[in-house]
């Protein structure tokens, strides 16, 4: 096993622990160790990437739902749309995409640079709410709104966003969460996990269907992930997560960039 490979792995331990520490997140680690520690595909780690956060989310589901913090009215009306979108993404938009999208001055911009770039995108804009500093505020129940029309909306974008980069989205999820269903921030934070856990296994549904799957890897990965998650748990009673939360936030930007400039000058 090359030294790439157990960095790989190590990084699949992590995803778990900052996921366990800061309740989300580290999903969006998955693709770039799947890409540039296993040398796997930015397609092929986007389907793994889905089944990774989706098994990852699931027990934290699970926690939460034991907890009776989940909202399953708002999960299955965010749900439905978001699940559809994802799953025909990976079904049908993926596989449509095609091998070179353009060329400039000889550069060829490939679809795999472009689902690496995009993704990169979606790692800034992710960082950046980690990095700001949110107050949550009560809200009153008389206040509480279900704005059914934007959940629906919302569900789709995500679903969509979610099925190009294979990233959990809890980023756009849980402000819609509270903006749009009136949650209060536990109860948003875990109801995404629900949604995520949902939308990410289906979505993975359709790469079954296109492409082959590399199941005993797959599932080691998966489950060095889930043990992180474990131990992130166990350390968050002598860290604080939210303090660490912006420290995440500010390494998942340089990643970001880091990522623009590796598919772009290479």
């Amino acid at each position: 096993m090359e030294v790439y490979q157990v960095l790989g792995y190590v990084g699949a331990l992590l995803i778990g622990i900052v996921l366990g520490l800061i309740g989300g997140g580290g999903s969006i680690l998955t693709v770039p160790v799947l890409v540039y520690l296993m040398y796997i595909n930015p397609v092929t780690a986007t389907a793994y990437s889905l089944f990774v956060v989706g098994i990852s989310a699931l027990v934290g589901a699970l926690r939460n739902m034991q907890k009776g913090l989940v909202d399953y009215k708002t999960a299955i009306v965010f749900s439905i749309p978001a699940f559809i979108a994802v799953y025909l993404t990976r079904r049908f938009l993926v596989p449509a995409i095609p091998e070179e999208l353009f060329t400039v001055n000889g550069f060829v911009f490939t679809k795999d640079i472009g689902i690496m770039v995009f993704f990169a995108i979606i790692m800034l804009v992710a960082s950046y709410s980690m990095i700001k500093t949110r107050k949550e505020k009560p809200t009153p129940a008389s206040k509480k709104k279900f704005n059914y029309p934007l959940i629906i909306v919302e569900g789709v974008v995500v679903g969509v966003l979610t099925g190009i980069v294979g990233a959990g989205g809890g980023f756009l999820i849980i402000p819609a969460l509270v903006l749009l269903a009136g949650l209060p921030m536990k109860r948003a934070v875990a109801t995404s996990l629900l949604i995520i856990a949902v939308k990410s296994l289906i979505g993975f549904l359709g790469d079954v269907e296109t492409m082959e799957i590399d199941w005993p890897f797959l599932l080691i990965f998966s489950a060095i992930s889930v043990l992180g998650i474990f131990v992130g748990v166990w350390l968050n009673k002598f860290i604080n997560g939210k303090k660490l939360k912006k420290g995440f936030g500010w390494f998942v930007l340089v990643m970001g960039i880091y990522i623009i400039i590796t598919e772009i000058f290479k």
